[in-house]
């Protein structure tokens, strides 16, 4: 029965954390409208894309964890919800007006560096294989290139 329990608790955080981290990650991109030119479309992409990467992870976690994944998915809610979190110095309006590219992208840089090393120290925490990690990195990757091509056409 504490299995069960134990596993509604962490599927409440893997709820709350990720819920919380949608909101202000699209509050971040919503407070970045300039930055997409007002479109709407861009947005809803940008944001999809950065959901994309916790997608994959949440599904290979239900295929591949057996006992361990739950702990592994609230574990990444909240790598999740810090990332984003990172993201809010940039919503501030002081903040933006003084650097609104400059700004954007120095909180993209503080999100990902903080993620870099709390999912590192999850899947220590969790005992899982390092081969989760690489995964994260080549979607973060990937992630990363269809922002920069296919959301801001800044490559390609």
């Amino acid at each position: 029965m504490e299995s069960v329990q134990s596993n509604t608790r962490l599927i409440t955080a893997a709820v709350v954390y990720f819920f919380l981290s949608t909101v202000i990650t699209w509050y971040f991109i919503a407070c970045a409208e300039s930055l997409y030119h007002f479109d709407q479309g861009k947005m809803l992409l940008s944001c999809a894309i950065a959901g994309a990467k916790w997608a994959i992870q949440i599904g290979a976690a239900f295929l591949l964890l057996k006992e361990k994944r739950w702990p592994f998915i609230a574990k990444l809610g909240f790598v999740c919800f810090v990332g984003s979190c990172a993201l809010i110095p940039f919503c501030i309006d002081p903040l933006r007006n003084l650097m609104p590219e400059k700004g954007f992208l120095y909180s993209l840089v503080a999100s990902v560096a903080v993620m870099l090393v709390l999912y590192y120290r999850s899947v220590k925490a969790i005992g899982i294989s390092i081969g989760w990690y690489l995964l994260w990195l080549v979607c973060l990757a990937s992630a990363i290139s269809f922002q920069l091509t296919v959301v801001f056409h800044v490559v390609g």
